[in-house]
């Protein structure tokens, strides 16, 4: 019965000393016919079987290789070896599935990242992405755990839809028509209404204005689902495909909507340093190897352990846009012209200018508030003096926003008007504007790329290396 192994991190905690227990795993090495490493994924520690000599036939030793599963049966002993309190003295030894040596990519040796992309399919087995996994788990839990605990519904926005939340970017359109001979209306338009949705549908960039309907249900809603840009954006940041969390609540200001946003990242981060200690140690010692390899002025100051426990026992740097402008134009990099783009107010602040008032400014994580109108979306809460909007990004170092929120419209007059301004469809938005028509009342949410807080919690550098199957512009493989 296979249900009866236990698993190599329970095996190394609980040692229980002289019982005989089933493991299973894969091959990590093999030396002089007797010592096996294996690992089974649920740890990067391996657990060493010790097969005594004569137990195995020819064959079979010839076929226990780097990546063969095997399950076996054996003794807890302790270990006399360094580094390892147990081991395993086998009694059986069953090969499960074949791997050929010569063939197998994972060779015991040192892999480059851009290697481990190419064959995303066995990377799991490597002590990074292991580490990498387990922390975006325990992430993923620690998210539902937090607003479950909270009293907020979890709501699924549809994937598929018909309205483009934000202006967000190039969307991947849905369609059942065929790619050559659509049909057409008489101003050579595609015929929509021949679709299978009978209009023009889409992937969706966001679940939030689905998610504000049922805030004005519920109270307090959140939505944690893929979401997708068709961006060309081949960079370290960007992605195709990524996760979404989105809270909404009804009765909350800017104000509220900041709090809720700072407590949520440090309980994620607090939940995965509880949880994970191990694989994050290992990250962080392998952020530090990475950093040695750097100049002296390129290294972080911090490690990363170092980094998360800093931004769990600091409070966020609150700031306006007006004033993080100022700090901008008033700094020596400006004054150097350090920046590759150019800094005034008015402008959508790009990511040199988010890190440089993070790492260089405050050496912290900053929340930014109450930007200019005119690049932020219609929904989002006019504030009195006409110019700005009620909205809030959080800063976070070695990557800039991670956060991007606001209170939203609650009067009909105000959002409407704007939607006008910015030409959209308020006949299409009826269902949006009820909400205003009908028991209107101020609310707020924000959105957090989930992959860029994995990013944050474990020191990669590459938002490929933080998702299981990137999908990036030309790269659509397993």
């Amino acid at each position: 019965m296979f249900n009866s192994r236990i698993k190599i991190k329970a095996l190394l905690e609980t040692a229980p000393l002289g019982t005989e227990v089933t493991i299973m795993g894969w091959v990590r090495t093999f030396r002089n016919n007797q010592f096996i490493a294996l690992n089974d994924g649920s740890t990067n520690q391996n657990i060493q079987v010790v097969a005594s000599l004569g137990m195995l036939n020819e064959d079979t030793l010839k076929r226990i290789t780097t990546g063969a599963s095997l399950k076996i049966r054996g003794e807890v002993v302790e270990s006399p070896g360094k580094g390892q309190q147990i081991e395993l003295k086998a009694n059986s030894i069953e090969i499960l599935g074949d791997s050929d040596a010569e063939k197998y990519p994972l060779q015991p040796k040192k892999h480059s990242l851009e290697f481990l992309r190419e064959i995303a399919h066995l990377r799991f087995r490597t002590n990074t992405f292991g580490a990498v996994f387990r922390v975006r788990h325990a992430l993923a839990f620690a998210v539902h755990k937090f607003f479950n605990d909270k009293g907020f519904v979890y709501l699924h926005t549809p994937i598929v839809t018909s309205s483009d939340a934000e202006g967000a970017g190039e969307m991947f359109r849905v369609t059942t028509l065929p790619m050559e001979g659509a049909p057409k209306k008489e101003d050579g338009s595609i015929d929509f209404e021949q679709d299978f949705f009978g209009r023009s549908t889409n992937l969706t960039v966001s679940g939030q204005l689905e998610g504000e309907l049922g805030a004005m249900g519920f109270g307090d809603i959140y939505t944690f689902g893929p979401t997708f840009r068709a961006e060309n954006s081949n960079t370290t940041r960007h992605l195709a495909e990524f996760w979404m969390i989105e809270p909404e609540m009804a009765f909350h200001d800017l104000e509220d909507n900041m709090n809720l946003a700072e407590e949520f990242i440090k309980y994620i981060i607090d939940y995965a340093i509880e949880n994970n200690r191990e694989d994050l140690e290992f990250l962080d010692q392998r952020l530090a190897d990475e950093e040695k390899q750097k100049p002296q002025a390129e290294r972080s100051e911090l490690g990363l352990l170092e980094k998360l426990q800093f931004v769990l026992n600091n409070q966020f740097e609150r700031i306006t846009y007006t004033e993080a402008i100022d700090i901008l134009i008033n700094s020596p990099a400006y004054k150097k012209k350090k920046f590759k783009y150019d800094v005034s107010w008015g402008i959508d602040m790009q990511s040199e200018h988010e890190r440089y008032l993070v790492e260089k400014h405050f050496k912290k994580p900053v929340i930014v508030t109450n930007y200019p109108k005119d690049i932020k979306a219609f929904y989002m809460r006019q504030n009195d003096d006409g110019k700005t909007v009620a909205a809030m990004d959080i800063l976070a170092p070695g990557i800039g926003e991670i956060v991007g929120g606001s209170q939203r419209e609650e009067r009909y007059d105000l959002l409407t008007k704007r939607m006008e301004e910015m030409h959209i469809p308020t006949k299409e938005m009826w269902w949006y504007l009820d909400t205003r028509r009908f028991g209107s009342v101020p609310h707020a949410g924000f959105g957090l790329g989930f992959e860029r807080m994995v990013l944050f919690v474990t020191g990669m550098t590459n938002i490929r290396d933080v998702i299981p199957f990137a999908r990036t512009p030309k790269n659509c493989e397993f």
